[in-house]
C-alpha cells in the first residue's frame, strides 16, 4: 500500500480572470476547485495509474469535509485527523497576463491530533511505501518529518521525499527509496549554481552519498534526470507541449516513478516524466488518457 502524507492540505479555488485592476470590482470568467497538497496530488495520479493509496493528514471544518469528499471521489481512501477547530485552507490562484496566487495558512494542529495521526501510521507495514512532500505548518514540529520516519524505523518501508532544504537532507539518514528535488531546490541545497546535466549529475551523487538511494531531478523544459541506487545516469529530454499549468507537475513526476519502478528505472524515468508533461499540459492533474497520449510521443 502507498501512504500520501500532506500536513497542510487545501481546496484550490482557481479564477481565470482577464486584467486585475486594483482597488476595483474585478470578475472572473471560470472558477473551478481542485483538492490540493503535495500528497494528495500524487495519490490523485497514483489513481489514474490504476494504484490504490491512502491520503494522511489534517482536516478541519466544512471546507475539511469538501477535501475528504473529493479526495475519496478520485478513488482515494481518505485517512485525515479530523481538527477541532479551525478550517481546511482555501488558496486562492488567481490566473491573468501574470498569474497570482494567495495560500492561505491552514488550522493549527494540536498535541492530541498530531498524537492521533501518529496512532493512524502504525497500521503502515513491511512493504508499504510512505510519501512525505511538501513544506510543514507553522503549528507542528519544524523536525516532523524525522519524528515520523524514526516511528517507523523498525519497519521495512520504501520512503519517498519531496521536500525543499533541511526538510530533505535531514531525513537523508533514513535512507529513501527516492527523493525528488527540482533543479532550483537542488542548486539551493548545495549553494551552487547549476546550469548543465553534469552540473545535475554531480549533486545528484552528492545526494547519494548522504543516504537517498535514487535521486530524481525534475528539471523543466531542460527534461529530468534520475541516478539510480545501482549507480547508473538517465537523462530524459522534455516532451514537446504547451505548458498551461506547473501546479502538480512534480508531484506527478514522483507519482510516475513509483508506478513505473515497479518495472525498471528507464521506465520509471520514462512514466514519471510523462506524468509531470501530462499535468503541465493540462488545466489541472493528469488524467489517464493525458498521460497515455504523452507516452505515444516516446514511441
Amino acid at each position: 500500500m502507498i501512504y500520501t502524507v500532506t500536513f497542510n492540505p487545501a481546496l484550490d479555488y482557481v479564477m481565470q480572470v482577464g486584467n486585475i485592476t486594483a482597488g476595483r470590482v474585478n470578475r472572473s470568467r471560470s472558477e473551478t476547485i481542485f483538492y490540493g497538497g503535495k500528497g494528495i496530488n500524487v495519490s490523485a495520479v497514483l489513481a489514474q495509474l490504476g494504484i490504490p493509496s491512502a491520503a494522511l493528514g489534517f482536516i478541519a471544518g466544512f471546507t475539511g469535509d469538501e477535501l475528504e469528499k473529493g479526495v475519496r471521489a478520485m478513488g482515494v481512501e481518505p485517512g485525515f485527523v479530523r481538527l477541532k477547530n479551525g478550517l481546511t485552507r482555501i488558496n486562492v490562484k488567481l490566473h491573468t497576463s501574470e498569474d497570482t496566487e494567495i495560500n492561505a495558512s491552514g488550522p493549527d494542529i494540536d498535541d492530541d491530533a498530531l498524537e492521533e495521526f501518529f496512532r493512524r501510521t502504525d497500521s503502515i507495514a513491511d512493504g508499504d511505501t510512505v510519501v512525505i512532500a511538501g513544506s510543514v505548518p507553522k503549528s507542528l514540529p519544524a523536525d516532523i518529518y524525522v519524528r515520523l520516519l524514526e516511528r517507523l524505523s523498525d519497519r521495512k518501508i520504501r520512503i519517498a521525499a519531496d521536500a525543499e532544504g533541511e526538510l530533505l537532507t535531514n531525513i537523508l539518514r533514513f535512507r529513501p527509496f527516492v527523493i525528488k528535488p527540482n533543479i532550483h531546490e537542488l542548486s539551493a541545497i548545495f549553494g551552487a549554481g547549476i546550469t548543465d546535466n553534469e552540473g545535475v549529475r554531480h549533486y545528484a551523487a552528492k545526494l547519494r552519498e548522504m543516504g537517498a538511494r535514487n535521486v530524481l531531478v525534475s528539471m523543466g523544459g531542460d527534461g529530468a534526470f534520475l541516478l539510480d541506487e545501482n549507480g547508473g545516469s538517465h537523462f530524459r529530454a522534455a516532451f514537446a507541449g504547451v505548458p498551461k499549468n506547473t501546479v502538480g507537475s512534480g508531484d506527478s513526476m514522483l507519482a510516475g516513478f513509483l508506478a513505473g519502478a515497479e518495472k525498471d528505472y528507464e521506465h520509471a524515468l520514462l512514466l514519471g516524466s510523462a506524468c509531470g508533461a501530462a499535468t503541465a499540459f493540462s488545466e489541472g492533474l493528469a488524467s489517464r488518457g493525458d498521460i497515455e497520449r504523452i507516452l505515444k510521443m516516446s514511441v
